[in-house]
């Protein structure tokens, strides 16, 4: 698995929305990269449909969608049919699936799961989460097991710190959601506060005496 700051390899791909280059499908915006272990399964078939009802919000935050699993392009546009009518939606998926038959961007990933195998014994892809910047790096990995379906809303919730911290200097605390107080990030000097902080910040007494729990207003 990539680590956090490494820039994902540029990948040739089939897709259920035809062959594209990885990069050109990013372009200029955020990118969710997601695999599961394969078509017609029960999680995968519920964490697609939910996703698919989400991809407003990831476009809303200039976040483009992409899933993977090791089937074909035709398996998947077959299998889609499924994720839509579980869903109660209706066209074609609004993301393209990416059919890795080969597994080498699964295998380059990280995505593959020893302990989850096709009818060959083949390792199949894990639950992986992937979320992409501009600039291709990634920002965030999870792994999920075969038999945990993923929470898109924490997804999401983790988008926006991922989004928000890259240009602030802040944190975000346990449990934080969009709109809430932030933490000031160690290394802002306390005679910084008042300049990159208008809003205020708020220090968090503690026992130690030391002034290291400060909160501020979510920047704009």
């Amino acid at each position: 698995m990539p680590n956090l700051g490494d820039t994902v390899e540029n990948f040739a791909l089939q897709t259920t929305q035809g062959s594209m280059n990885f990069h050109d499908y990013i372009g200029d915006q955020w990118c969710l990269l997601f695999s599961h272990p394969a078509d017609y399964t029960p999680v995968c078939t519920t964490e697609m449909a939910q996703l698919a009802k989400l991809v407003p919000e990831f476009t809303k935050r200039n976040c483009k969608v992409i899933a993977l699993s090791c089937d074909p392009v035709e398996q998947h546009l077959a299998w889609s049919k499924d994720v839509c009518a579980f869903g109660g939606l209706e066209g074609d998926l609004p993301y393209p699936i990416i059919a890795d038959e080969s597994r080498e961007i699964a295998h380059k990933l990280g995505m593959l799961d020893d302990l989850e195998k096709d009818a060959e014994g083949v390792p199949l892809t894990a639950r992986a989460v992937f979320i992409i910047d501009p600039s291709k790096k990634v920002k965030l990995s999870i792994l999920y097991p075969a038999t945990t379906g993923r929470n898109f809303t924490e997804i999401i919730r983790a988008l926006d710190s991922v989004q928000l911290t890259l240009h602030k200097m802040v944190a975000t605390p346990v449990d934080w959601k969009a709109g809430e107080d932030c933490i000031v990030v160690p290394s802002v000097k306390p005679e910084e506060e008042a300049s990159l902080f208008p809003k205020g910040v708020t220090t968090k007494e503690l026992p130690s005496g030391k002034r290291y729990l400060r909160y501020t207003p979510q920047p704009e």
